[in-house]
C-alpha cells in the first residue's frame, strides 16, 4: 500500500495523555482555613465504627424530640397536597405573624408581620445571606471572639473583612468596638452581637444593648443580633433583646432559632426580624436562592409557636440540670469551672498540668482517645478561644456523670471537695488589639 494513502494516527502528546484535569476553584474557598474540628470529627467516627461508645459533648446537637403535638401536625401538613409546592422565600405569613406575637409575649416588641419578620432555613443561614445582601469588598465586619465559626466565615464569604474582639468582658467589647470605629477607615459597617454567647455562654443585661446603639449611632454601623439562645436561660436570667430597645429597630435585627429550645435542629426554622429595609435586601438575596422551606414544616412551626410554651420552658430546666451535674463533677475533679447562665454550653478552662502543655486541640484528642468522650477545642473558635473547651449538655444525666468518671480516669484526677477561692477566680483573654483577625 502507497504510504500517501495509509491512514496514520496522530501520536497524542504524553502531556495530554497523562496530565490530570484542574480544578480551579473560587478564590473565596482558599480564604477559608482547615476545619480544626475535622481531626476530632474523623476519630469520633472510626472509634464508632469499632464499636466504641463515644460520649458526643462536642457538637451543640439537641438529643431530645419535638412535643409530639409538632410532630403530629407536621405528618397531617405533609399528607395535604397543596403543601408541596414552592412555598414563599420569606415565609408563609401566618408563620411570620406567630413570630411577631411571640416576640410580643417574650420581648414585648411590637413586629410588622408582612414587613419586619423574615422566616429562614434556620438562623445561620439568615445570617450568611444577611452578610451577601450587606456587606462587599472594603466592607469590615466586627464579630465576637472566640467566635461561633459561622458568624466569622459568612463574611469572608461575602468578600469583607472580619475584626474579632474577645467578648468574654461586655464591657471591654464595647470599648474596643469604640475604640476600633474611630480609628479605622473606613470604619466597619456591621457588628455582630451574640448573647447568649456562643461558645463562652457570655450573657448581657439590657443597659448593654443601650450602650452598643449608642456606639452604632455614633458612628453609623448596622448591628446584627444572633438570639439563638434566648429560649435557655437559667437561675432566673432572661436574655433582653436587641429590638426592645427604642432604637434597636432603627439599627439593626435579630436572628432566632427553633433548634434549640424546641429541639427542631434538623427542622431549620429560624427567623430574622426588625429594621424593614434590611430585611428586604434580605428577601432579595434569599428570593434568588431559595424557595423557602416546605410548607408543612412551616405549619408545623405554627403549632410549635403557638401551643408549646410549657415545654420550652421544661427543656431549659432540664439543660439547667445537666449544666448541673456535669459542672460538680468537674469542679469535684478540680476544674475552674464558671457556671452558665445560659445556652447549651459549658466553656471550661483546660486544668494544669495540660493547659501548658499542649494545645485544645491536642487536648480534645486526648479526651477522646483515652477516655471516649468528644469535646470541642476552643482555638476552634479561634485564638481567643486557645485554652477552654466547650461541652454541649446534650447527653441525659447518666451520660454525663459517665463522661465526667471517664475524663476523671483518663486524667487520673481525684475527685476532691476542694473549695474554689480567690486565686481560682475565672481568668479571661484580654481583648485582642483592635484590626487583629483581619482577614
Amino acid at each position: 500500500m502507497d504510504s500517501e494513502n495509509r491512514e496514520v494516527e496522530a501520536p497524542i502528546g504524553p502531556t495530554e495523555a497523562t496530565q490530570k484535569f484542574r480544578i480551579a476553584v473560587a478564590d473565596r474557598v482558599h480564604r477559608l482555613p482547615p476545619y480544626l474540628f475535622a481531626r476530632i470529627n474523623k476519630l469520633m467516627y472510626e472509634k464508632r465504627r469499632a464499636g466504641a461508645d463515644v460520649i458526643d459533648l462536642g457538637m451543640g446537637n439537641p438529643s431530645d424530640p419535638p412535643q409530639e403535638i409538632v410532630v403530629e401536625k407536621l405528618a397531617a401538613a405533609a399528607r395535604d397536597a397543596g403543601n408541596h409546592g414552592y412555598s414563599e422565600a420569606r415565609g408563609i405569613l401566618n408563620l411570620r405573624r406567630e413570630v411577631a406575637a411571640k416576640y410580643f409575649k417574650q420581648h414585648g416588641v411590637r413586629l410588622d408581620p408582612e414587613n419586619e419578620v423574615i422566616v429562614c432555613l434556620g438562623s445561620k443561614e439568615g445570617f450568611s445571606h444577611l452578610c451577601l445582601a450587606l456587606l462587599g469588598p472594603g466592607d469590615t465586619a466586627i464579630v465576637p471572639a472566640p467566635s461561633y465559626p459561622a458568624h466569622t466565615y459568612a463574611v469572608i464569604l461575602a468578600g469583607a473583612n472580619v475584626i474579632g474582639l474577645d467578648v468574654t468582658k461586655p464591657d471591654l467589647f464595647l470599648s474596643n468596638i469604640g475604640y476600633t470605629c474611630q480609628n479605622l477607615f473606613p470604619r466597619p459597617k456591621l457588628v455582630v452581637a451574640n448573647f447568649p454567647h456562643n461558645p463562652t455562654a457570655t450573657v448581657v443585661e439590657k443597659d448593654f444593648y443601650v450602650d452598643l446603639l449608642r456606639l452604632a449611632k455614633r458612628y453609623g454601623f448596622l448591628v446584627v443580633s444572633d438570639l439563638a439562645y434566648a429560649d435557655i436561660t437559667f437561675d432566673g436570667y432572661k436574655a433582653p433583646s436587641l429590638l426592645s430597645l427604642p432604637d434597636g429597630m432603627k439599627y439593626g435585627v435579630e436572628l432566632t432559632t427553633m433548634s434549640k429550645g424546641y429541639n427542631m435542629a434538623g427542622w431549620r426554622v429560624g427567623y430574622c426580624c426588625g429594621n424593614a429595609e434590611i430585611l428586604r435586601a434580605l428577601g432579595t438575596i434569599k428570593g434568588y436562592y431559595d424557595y423557602g422551606m416546605f410548607r408543612a414544616i412551616q405549619v408545623a412551626a405554627i403549632v410549635a409557636l403557638r401551643n408549646t410554651d410549657a415545654a420550652v420552658e421544661a427543656q431549659a430546666r432540664e439543660y439547667q440540670r445537666r449544666r448541673d451535674v456535669l459542672c460538680d463533677g468537674l469542679e469535684r475533679l478540680g476544674w475552674d469551672i464558671q457556671r452558665p447562665k445560659a445556652t447549651m454550653f459549658v466553656w471550661a478552662k483546660i486544668p494544669e498540668p495540660w493547659a501548658s502543655r499542649m494545645s485544645s486541640v491536642d487536648f480534645a484528642m486526648k479526651l477522646l482517645e483515652e477516655a471516649d468522650v468528644a469535646v470541642s477545642p476552643g482555638g476552634g473558635f479561634g485564638p481567643t478561644g486557645e485554652g477552654y473547651l466547650r461541652l454541649a449538655l446534650v447527653e441525659n444525666q447518666h451520660r454525663l456523670r459517665q463522661a465526667v468518671r471517664q475524663i476523671g480516669r483518663c486524667l487520673g484526677q481525684a475527685a476532691s471537695s476542694r473549695k474554689k477561692g480567690a486565686e481560682d477566680a475565672p481568668q479571661f483573654h484580654e481583648a485582642s488589639v483592635p484590626g487583629a483577625g483581619s482577614t
